[in-house]
């Protein structure tokens, strides 16, 4: 991805990072965590078990599903894409009945309507619950950094987002080392504030019925670390309740960074990609997977014979890109493109 324009003066305070290329920030770069003793909220799976062998992140198969990708602080353009889901009506309120909806990570950062947008997917998901549907927000990149107090892409207006959250204490002396206009972020994502327990209680992978959903993409390391483990210590790092993020969410290659399946041109069937993308699906029982993360400037794409599915349209102002999702109905997968009233169109099929 392109650079974003930096907020210089206070991001050369708060880390060295600079205008770098979207990419995981170096350790000295990343501001030091708070050390803690206290232990992960959920319990280990044994070490003996299979990696695979805890399926907490995997749902039951819905009649129509549909994912909307990387959205970074445009509330105009989120609304957009639920509205071509079919989830929301003009008032912003469920309508989507038992439609279960997936958002695969990087609400935040780039743009100003990042509270507003975290927000409204945790109100959606207890409304689409009440209706016997379902909504499902997942952590990218953009998550994670703004848990590390890496805040290299986020926008003047998106420091005084987060002023007003209640319950703030950004007074803490842990949070003397960053410059005052950035606390209130800082105190709202730092792990166990306010917003980083939102995310935490957001998974980094899961499945849906035979469709694998990530940021980035799951590669077959990831299955033999085990899905499970990654969602529940990246969780536990959110919370607070661990010193520091798993290595295996900050590497260049994690499940919120990988492009492995997103180069351009595309991988084909029996490359390299295609092969590490057919063990991990093999490994998790899918048929599929659906990541965000790297811009299809030309709208949603397909890789690997249409077992791998890009998402990231680029549809924040950031970007310029236009709105889009992709509906996936037992066999039939199709992209969703559409005006902000919320008429949709199938702008292509694929089985």
């Amino acid at each position: 991805m392109s650079a974003a324009p930096c907020f210089s003066a206070l991001l050369a305070a708060l880390l060295a990072a600079g205008c770098d290329a979207d990419r995981p920030a170096s350790t000295a770069q990343r501001p030091a965590p708070a050390a803690t003793s206290a232990a992960p909220a959920r319990a280990a799976a044994s070490p003996a078990a299979p990696p695979d062998a805890d399926r907490s992140y995997a749902y039951p198969a819905a009649e129509r599903v549909v994912a909307i990708g990387d959205v970074h602080g445009d509330l105009a353009a989120t609304r957009a894409a639920l509205r071509i889901a079919g989830a929301i009506d003009g008032s912003d309120r469920w309508i989507g009945g038992k439609l279960v909806l997936v958002q695969t990570g990087d609400e935040i950062d780039r743009g100003d309507g990042e509270q507003a947008i975290v927000d409204l997917f945790d109100r959606l998901a207890v409304e689409a619950r009440a209706a016997g549907g379902a909504v499902y927000a997942l952590n990218g990149n953009h998550e994670v950094m703004n848990v590390q107090l890496d805040f290299r892409y986020v926008t003047e207006g998106g420091f005084k987002d987060f002023e007003d959250v209640p319950g703030l204490d950004a007074s803490s002396p842990r949070l003397a080392p960053v410059p005052p206009p950035a606390r209130a972020r800082a105190a709202a994502f730092f792990p166990g504030g306010v917003y980083a327990k939102k995310l935490a209680a957001r998974e980094v992978i899961i499945a849906v019925g035979d469709t694998v959903f990530a940021h980035g993409g799951v590669l077959p390391s990831h299955t033999r670390y085990g899905i499970a483990r990654i969602n529940r210590e990246v969780r536990a790092w959110m919370e607070g309740k661990s010193p520091s993020a798993p290595a295996v969410i900050a590497a260049e290659d994690s499940p919120v960074w990988a492009r492995l399946y997103s180069t351009d041109p595309a991988p084909t069937p029996g490359s390299s990609p295609c092969a590490a993308l057919d063990q991990t699906l093999a490994a998790m029982s899918a048929k599929r997977m659906v990541v965000g993360h790297t811009v299809q400037k030309n709208g949603i794409t397909s890789a690997c014979g249409d077992k791998v599915w890009r998402i990231d349209v680029g549809m924040a102002a950031h970007y310029g890109g236009k709105p889009a999702a992709l509906e996936i109905a037992g066999d039939t997968v199709r992209i969703l493109t559409g005006e902000a009233t919320g008429a949709s169109s199938a702008s292509g099929e694929k089985k």
